[in-house]
């Protein structure tokens, strides 16, 4: 608690605020066997915390994606990770591929410093290895452990990131061989603007990573996801009402309440997101394979999906989906 007690009045006023109001969350997940540990802020103890934890998490997500695809690790062609809230090398896929004991010639991929976006990259660089049939299942993992990349310090944007982000991870077996209740990839596009990028970022100070959040951030992610999907809607001739179900990353309630404003959207649409949001927080890279499971489980009308993420970079990310 010596952490909390060393700032300003103001900023324990803006945490406590975030925390007691209706910040659009209710739980969160952190990897910590006590709450007090959260304070523990060194680099040392940090980047531990992400060695421990990314690769068990991780491991997690790709077991109970398999097994809902009810593919064996032997079937895996290629491991794809995605994370920014760490470190190590060899990367991640060494230890995943290692915990599933996946074949020998896998092919394995370490994807870092795409924040919260990563997941839809990710996915983009598993649908280019089935279709040049280098692959015929891709297994696809980001994982964030945001509880190696906490600080704290006076900054406003400082302060609402580590009252909204979260751990987890979440997984996907992709294939050109459907399942169950089949998703189809038709597309998808990206919007790089190197020039936001301060707005949204990591930055290394006294040795650890330091979120920089800018107010801005919620409307330029709205303005930016909503610019991205007129452009592959006119492109492939779909419009706005052909939309049967929204996958959205939700970087806190602003984002969502940005979103649903500048896409014309009901709160209804944007459910899955504010219930993932609720029940874990701001999960980062993961974040959308989380809505996109919910909605699949929950019944959502099939059709043309619209799944979207954003993140550093200043990036934005979408795919057209057909789902059965």
């Amino acid at each position: 608690m010596e952490k909390f007690q060393q700032l300003s009045l103001r900023a324990r006023a803006i945490i406590k605020k975030i925390l007691l109001g209706n910040n659009g969350i209710n739980t969160r997940h952190l990897s910590l066997d006590s709450i007090a540990e959260v304070f523990d802020i060194d680099p040392d103890t940090l980047h531990a915390r992400f060695a421990k934890n990314a690769p068990s998490l991780a491991t997690q997500a790709a077991e109970r994606a398999l097994a809902q695809a009810g593919v064996s690790a032997q079937q895996i062609d290629a491991v794809i990770v995605s994370t920014c809230t760490g470190y190590l090398c060899p990367g991640l896929t060494s230890y995943v591929a290692e915990s599933l004991r996946l074949r020998g010639n896998v092919y394995a991929l370490d994807l870092v410093g795409q924040g919260c976006g990563a997941a839809l990259p990710n996915l983009r660089a598993g649908e280019a290895l089935l279709k040049s049939g280098r692959a015929e299942r891709v297994l696809s993992i980001c994982v964030e452990v945001c509880s190696a990349a906490f600080y704290l310090d006076d900054d406003a944007g400082v302060l609402v990131s580590a009252c909204l982000f979260a751990d987890a991870a979440g997984a996907a077996v992709l294939s050109t061989r459907p399942g169950a209740r089949k998703v189809e990839w038709l597309e998808a596009d990206s919007s790089l603007d190197p020039g936001a990028r301060d707005l949204l970022r990591f930055e290394t100070k006294n040795g650890m990573l330091r979120n920089i959040l800018t107010p801005t951030v919620p409307a330029l992610a709205a303005k930016t996801a909503a610019a991205l999907f007129q452009t592959m809607a006119e492109k492939h001739g779909v419009k706005h009402k052909h939309i049967s179900s929204w996958i959205f990353h939700a970087g806190g309630r602003d984002v969502l309440a940005a979103l649903q404003k500048e896409l014309r959207l009901q709160e209804q649409d944007l459910r899955w997101s504010a219930e993932v949001l609720r029940e874990l927080g701001n999960v980062s890279s993961s974040f959308v394979f989380h809505v996109l499971e919910r909605a699949l489980q929950n019944g959502a009308p099939g059709g043309m999906w619209w799944m979207s993420s954003f993140g550093a970079g200043f990036s934005c990310h979408g795919a057209l989906l057909k789902v059965d």
